[in-house]
């Protein structure tokens, strides 16, 4: 007999940072409507106790994610499962939430900071559950708690027609890929006959979907496509540069990383369990058809990305196709899978991941950082002469800036030097392609970067000091992200470590 008193408490137990996150969650949104009057007026500073509590809750959270050391035994039956890879998705979305608050701090008014710090932290617990989930059940769940709270996140800040705009864009789009992902998880639940997914991994290695295998590529095409929504790999790209033109800087930092965490989380979790590959993500390299779409994606959105952000002058545009670019460096990762004998391709992603997230988060700290709530800055004449009026913000800038185009000494060269010698040393003709293909895109990537630095420290300034109306908050954080950026550079080792025993 099922006792069910202890699969509940075990699967509690799996997930007590997500349950702190969404306790939270629960208490801004109930509390919050008492605190604003029926005309929408707040108390002044309401937004600092509402990012206090954010801060409270996300180190409490933190707290516990220590306490489950990555080498503690792992568990893979139930409807969550605890392994290394959980751990180090965890420590991913966390400190992201640290820094996406403070950009926020200052972003939001008080009447809505309640509503905008929950959905943040919404989509962190959706970031999590998508790296616990062992049930195509509890994916799916995770994958939408982070795209319901982003619409509402997306709008918040800045409400005007151009934030209307790009969220409802962003809305549409969002759940035809959904449905596109739910179209190919029924097409694996009708195959295998269940949506646990340790047990399509046992049937498939069992040989049971021999006579299917064209039907699950199929429904493992669908789920990919659907996925490369979130992390803007073409064919599914075209809606990043209008919805980062429309929505402010925050949000953009949001965007332009924590879809690619879920979405990276999701595709590690389902491509080799419908491979058949019992133990996850051991030894696990794409074959066949798989692979030979995997590489053509990842080719066309590092060239798209990279060759449409040159022609940019608006800096959001400019950095939504950056983000496209990076997500095609991360798919050479993936592509590669764990080759046996060579760099793995699967740690070397989760790498670049965690340092694509310190200096994309960073650029977009440091521009609101540098921007005033009157005066945002949008465009590269807004940003010329920054290092004049803002010496230190233009110099954090730089580093990031430095570090996503991946030039030393940076985290992001060796980064992109991880992803290089991943595909290389494969030894096979897609690696080679996929090796050489990255080098180029480099090179293209390093004109429109040093095109930012440039204006910063070569053009006059063409604005108005507003030193006066810096935030703070989000100074801070794009202080951190520098920093970090710099220290991997010096001290990579723990951090490739920890993505080596993430992959398994």
């Amino acid at each position: 007999m099922i006792n069910y008193e202890t699969l509940i408490n075990q699967a509690a137990g799996l997930i007590i940072p997500e349950i702190i996150l969404l306790a939270t969650v629960c208490v801004m949104l109930l509390a919050a409507p008492f605190m604003v009057s029926e005309t929408g007026v707040a108390p002044s500073g309401l937004r600092h106790r509402w990012g206090i509590l954010v801060l409270l809750a996300l180190s409490v959270a933190t707290l516990t994610w220590f306490r489950t050391s990555p080498s503690t035994e792992s568990v893979t039956s139930g409807p969550f499962r605890s392994d290394e890879f959980v751990w180090f998705i965890r420590g991913i979305s966390l400190a992201a939430g640290f820094l996406l608050t403070l950009i926020l701090w200052d972003q939001i008014d008080d009447a809505h900071a309640a509503e905008a710090h929950a959905c943040l932290l919404a989509i962190l617990c959706g970031v999590n559950f998508t790296a616990i989930s062992n049930d195509l059940v509890t994916l799916f769940l995770g994958l939408e708690l982070v795209s319901i709270p982003t619409y509402i996140s997306l709008i918040l800040p800045r409400r005007d027609w151009n934030a209307s705009e790009a969220t409802i864009k962003y809305f549409l789009l969002s759940i035809f890929s959904s449905a596109i992902v739910l179209y190919g998880f029924s097409w694996i639940f009708g195959l295998a006959g269940t949506t646990s997914l340790p047990a399509i991994a046992e049937r498939m290695a069992a040989g049971a979907g021999g006579a299917h295998r064209g039907m699950y590529l199929l429904a493992l095409v669908f789920v990919t496509l659907g996925i490369s929504f979130r992390l803007t790999a073409v064919p599914f790209h075209f809606y990043a540069p209008d919805v980062f033109q429309g929505i402010s800087p925050p949000s953009a930092a949001m965007l332009s990383f924590i879809p690619k965490v879920v979405g990276f989380s999701a595709l590690l979790r389902l491509l080799p369990v419908c491979a058949g590959n019992v133990g996850g993500l051991t030894d696990w390299t794409p074959e066949g058809p798989l692979k030979a779409i995997l590489t053509v994606i990842a080719v066309l959105t590092m060239l798209t990305g990279n060759l449409l952000a040159i022609r940019q002058s608006n800096i959001l545009r400019m950095m939504a196709y950056s983000s496209i670019a990076h997500a095609g460096y991360m798919l050479v990762g993936l592509t590669m899978g764990d080759t046996p004998g060579s760099t793995s391709g699967i740690a070397s992603l989760l790498f670049y991941l965690s340092v694509y997230g310190v200096m994309t988060v960073g650029v977009f700290a440091l521009l609101t950082a540098a921007s005033s709530v009157r005066k945002p800055i949008r465009t590269l004449s807004e940003l010329a002469g920054l290092s004049r009026t803002r010496p230190a913000a233009a110099f954090m800038m730089s580093v990031c800036l430095f570090g996503l185009s991946g030039l030393p000494p940076t985290g992001g060269f060796l980064g992109k030097l991880n992803l290089f010698f991943s595909a290389w040393s494969s030894g096979s003709q897609h690696g080679k392609i996929l090796a050489a293909v990255l080098a180029v895109n480099a090179v293209i990537a390093a004109s429109y970067y040093l095109r930012l630095i440039a204006a910063m420290y070569l053009e006059p300034s063409s604005g108005e000091d507003t030193r006066s109306e810096a935030q703070p908050a989000a100074f801070v954080a794009g202080m951190v992200c520098a920093s970090a950026t710099l220290a991997i550079f010096a001290l990579p080792q723990w951090l490739w470590d920890a993505a080596l025993h993430a992959a398994g």
